[in-house]
């Protein structure tokens, strides 16, 4: 799939193509609203839209992922609506049969504000968007719907489980795939050592895809 992708937009790649496969496999029914929470380049909300949702929202704190997000969707025709913002002020505007979110979760020693690497920094234990995505997701959701969150298994997915089953929600890892480290990872491996969070001489992680599905 080409994209148009602006300096400092996240690149897609093997968490985004699991998702994507996830997202196959979970089906969206025909006319479904379909939102996808920190969409990037807007990959996945493209591939929701070209499977038969009936309407796409997209979501994103980088103005220019919105602005590629936009542009993307309207080179194929796609009627996708982009909102510059954190997905929780979604919450009270309508519920939606499908959420799905690549979030970032790189385990880092802060949480940057703007520039580059908030696409991929998520604090000291790579949870700063998932534990307010958990938390938010039943609030989101219409009856039946259902939640696809991807992210790395540093980030420990039992977390994620029991606070999406806290808020309600039945969740399951559903997807899993081993990757080696990109350049962040690589450049971080010490440091993650150091913290217990890899082995000394590990170079690949592996990345799951967690359903979550509403009552």
């Amino acid at each position: 799939m080409w994209l148009w992708r602006p300096p400092g937009v996240y690149r897609p790649q093997e968490d985004t193509w699991l998702m994507a496969e996830a997202l196959a496999g979970a089906g969206i029914p025909r006319g479904g609203r379909v939102l996808d929470v920190c969409t990037g380049t807007g990959a996945l909300a493209i591939a929701a839209g070209l499977a038969g949702a009936g309407a796409v929202t997209a979501v994103d704190r980088c103005r220019r992922a919105v602005t590629a997000t936009w542009f993307n969707a309207r080179v194929r025709g796609l009627a996708v609506r982009v909102r510059h913002g954190d997905f929780g002020d979604l919450v009270g505007d309508g519920e939606f049969d499908l959420v799905m979110a690549n979030p970032p979760y790189v385990p880092s020693t802060e949480v940057p504000e703007r520039g580059r690497a908030r696409a991929w920094d998520a604090g000291l234990r790579g949870r700063s968007v998932l534990d307010r995505l958990c938390a938010v997701m039943p609030l989101l959701l219409a009856a039946k719907g259902i939640g696809l969150i991807v992210h790395s298994s540093l980030c420990d997915s039992d977390v994620t489980l029991r606070q999406l089953r806290g808020g309600g929600l039945k969740a399951s890892v559903v997807a899993r795939r081993t990757v080696p480290f990109g350049p962040v990872m690589r450049e971080r491996a010490g440091w993650l050592a150091r913290r217990g969070l890899i082995e000394d001489d590990q170079e690949h992680e592996e990345l799951v895809v967690i359903r979550a599905d509403a009552a």
